[in-house]
């Protein structure tokens, strides 16, 4: 490879062999430098980095849609790992443009090179550098200072690792970045890990509603990022597989292979096991002997669930046809994977304690699911109602003491809800609990672990809380390891199925017309779904059940407000009620229109002129 290089250019041939001093340079690093050289590229050249524009920019981070918030997640996740070292995370795209970036406010580049959102960092553009070279190769690499093919980013480290989606395709690159001096030798190994979390997550992702199955040569081994994962089909045939799982069992993971031959029992036996929640050792594919468990599996429609699913299942709110709430509740599954503390924010009464009931579900955890108002506690008894207290710890205390809410979420999930009401000057025993784990109860001596999943919620703007002096930093930044936000009910492109859901909640033998769900959709909710169970059950009570109509429903709503927006949008508006009036159906105005039913109950949620 130096050879070719020499051939090609004698300057890269002298730095070959400059980096290769104290040994063999990373041929991943010389096959890099000929692609480069082979483009034309000048190393000495300055570093012209094309950057796309906001739209653009834009259009892709929707497209990557769940891929991108499963890399925030790992991104948040690995600030605490990589602080100190001035450093820069970012995400980009198969085509190499960079999505997010975290940085270290000390790490800054000059000189118009510089990293941010938009810049595409393909190796034809950038040389050698960790994202380009990353999707070039298919593989994890460290590009260090002088191994950058130009030489203006010899100050620069970059470590970055591609993640693939389930078909093998390339969904991103995850990067890590500091200046040289500043890098950490071990930020390779976090990478990569980050890179397997965000790929298993995405196969549990498009594999939802089949069996997945963990694998490891060790009980302990199950879920982290060691894990072989396999996804079948209900009558066990092989639809996905993880690479570690092709490692584990020797390669024998093609698309279509029978569960039986890979996992070496009969697949009617390995499912009811694995319904059973059991894990268990079996001798598979190779004479190996693994350490097997279900980690999702196809729901039994028959079968009543033993957990607390069903209360989520048919609550008000858990309709996740709208992109932002399924979204919401992929990351929170892929984060209780992870024991990633979760901070969901969003509008009073817009679904948060449901979207963490169905955490505590997708957790599998068998302890407790323990919901704690933070704003309805008294402050003086507070941390003995958190922490519990001995007998006679204080005037009032139980004589018997009491374990407190948190050990009570012991094995479980621990919601704290409404954080944001937490009083200042409580928040450091909150805090101690999330350093160490440990709880004293209130005139206690002794400590004892606490294993929990912990989620916040709150309505509360927590940063600006921060800058009023009303909430810890330091318990903010614990808490927003992985932050969730549910949209209100009124930007909801699944209204129409929101409100029928909540119907059904209310009286299953109730309908509702389109036309009442047109005009329910042209009000603003500022009580989000507790503002419309209410109103829902006023409606019932007035109709005595049976199909709510528009004239069931208007009485119960203000006026609408004037006409607002540009002339062209109420006449767009005028146009889609007219349809719809004519044809009373939103399907069938949609289909006139060649249009979305969102985009139809959008326009007629729209203010009407006057």
């Amino acid at each position: 490879m130096q050879q070719d290089l020499c051939t090609a250019d004698p300057a890269l041939a002298r730095r070959a062999a400059a980096l290769g001093a104290d040994g063999d340079p990373d041929a991943l690093i010389l096959q890099s430098w000929a692609r480069c050289a082979a483009a034309g590229l000048q190393a000495g050249a300055a570093v012209q980095v094309p950057v796309v524009d906001g739209a653009e920019l834009a259009r892709r981070r929707e497209r990557a849609g769940g891929v991108r918030r499963l890399a925030l997640a790992q991104m948040e996740a690995l600030v605490p790992q990589i602080a100190g070292s001035n450093f820069l995370l970012a995400f980009a795209d198969a085509d190499g443009v960079i999505l997010d970036l975290r940085t270290d406010s000390r790490f800054r580049m000059d000189d118009g090179d510089g990293i941010v959102a938009g810049s595409r960092w393909q190796e034809a553009d950038a040389g050698t550098n960790g994202l380009g070279t990353a999707l070039a190769s298919g593989q994890a690499v460290a590009v260090t200072g002088g191994e950058h093919f130009f030489e203006r980013l010899g100050r620069i480290s970059c470590t970055a690792a591609p993640v693939h989606d389930v078909d093998g395709s390339l969904a991103g690159v995850l990067d890590a970045s500091s200046y040289v001096a500043a890098r950490q030798r071990h930020t390779l190994a976090l990478v990569r890990i980050a890179a397997v979390q965000m790929e298993n997550a995405l196969l549990r992702q498009r594999m939802r509603g089949r069996w997945v199955v963990a694998l490891a040569t060790r009980p302990e081994f199950l879920g982290t990022a060691n894990e072989g994962l396999l996804a079948f089909d209900e009558a066990g045939r092989l639809l996905a597989a993880n690479a570690r799982a092709a490692q584990l069992l020797h390669g024998a993971t093609a698309p279509g292979a029978a569960g039986e031959a890979l996992l070496g029992e009969r697949w009617e036996a390995l499912a009811a096991r694995w319904r059973q929640d059991g894990a268990a050792p079996l001798r598979a594919h190779g004479g190996t002997t693994l350490h097997a468990a279900a980690v999702a599996r196809p729901p039994q429609p028959r079968l009543a669930p033993r957990s607390v699913a069903p209360a989520v299942a048919a609550a008000p709110g858990v309709v996740a046809d709208d992109p932002a709430v399924a979204d919401a509740f992929r990351l929170v599954e892929a984060a209780v994977r992870m024991k990633a503390p979760i901070l969901i924010q969003g509008e009073t009464g817009c679904g948060k304690e449901l979207l963490a009931r169905h955490a505590h579900v997708a957790s599998g955890r068998r302890g407790h699911f323990v919901a704690v108002n933070c704003g309805a506690l008294p402050e003086g008894l507070l941390e003995a109602e958190l922490f519990g207290h001995v007998g006679g710890a204080y005037t009032g205390a139980r004589r018997d003491g009491s374990v407190g809410l948190v050990a009570s979420a012991d094995g479980g999930t621990l919601l704290l809800d409404e954080i944001g009401e937490l009083p200042l000057s409580q928040q450091a025993a909150l805090l101690r609990f999330l350093d160490d784990g440990l709880v004293r109860p209130v005139g206690g001596t002794a400590s004892r672990r606490v294993d929990v999943q912990l989620l916040a919620a709150t309505h509360v703007p927590l940063a600006e809380a921060v800058a009023a002096r009303r909430f810890r930093a330091d318990l903010l930044y614990r808490l927003d390891t992985v932050r969730v936000e549910l949209p209100p009910l009124r930007r909801r492109e699944d209204f129409a199925a929101a409100v029928r859901s909540v119907l059904a909640t209310l009286d299953g033998a109730s309908r509702i017309d389109d036309e009442a769900v047109a005009r329910l959709a042209r009000h603003d909710w500022p009580g989000n779904f507790r503002e419309l169970r209410s109103l829902l059950t006023r409606a019932l009570l007035r109709r005595g059940g049976g199909r709510l109509a528009l004239a069931d429903v208007e009485p119960l709503l203000p006026p609408l407000a004037p006409a607002a927006g540009s002339a062209l949008q109420q006449e767009a508006s005028e146009r889609v009620r007219r349809v719809f009036e004519r044809s009373g159906n939103v399907s069938r105005t949609a289909r006139e229109l060649g249009i979305s039913r969102t985009t139809v109950y959008r326009h007629l949620r729209a203010p009407q002129a006057r």
